[in-house]
């Protein structure tokens, strides 16, 4: 297993408080599905124009949608075709549509 880049004190600091404000911002972000307050099709664009949403993971996000709990998020992805360690900006177009379609009706 390769060696940790050496990190000056201060490159280290700075890269705990960008990963801090990541988990943040992400965390801020599922609460918001789970209240309603954003719905998937808001979360996809947001999620394209915002790089910390864009990185999280789409088995997540479906967990955090109102009524849909870890066993139908994971069957969801299952007949979507969505590998278990994609995250939101990677997901394709075909797999945007269907989920947009899930979540409309």
């Amino acid at each position: 297993m390769p060696n940790p880049p050496s990190l000056s004190p201060q490159q280290r600091e700075a890269a705990l408080a960008k990963a801090a404000t990541a988990r943040r911002i992400r965390a801020e972000t599922k609460d918001r599905l789970k209240l309603g307050l954003v719905s998937f099709d808001e979360l996809l664009e947001l999620a394209d124009g915002d790089e910390l949403v864009g990185k999280m993971k789409a088995l997540a996000a479906l967990e955090s949608m109102p009524r849909l709990g870890k066993v139908k998020a994971r069957r969801l992805m299952n007949e979507v075709g969505i590998a278990d360690s994609r995250r939101l900006r990677g997901l394709g177009e075909n797999q945007r549509s269907q989920l947009r379609a899930f979540f409309a009706g």
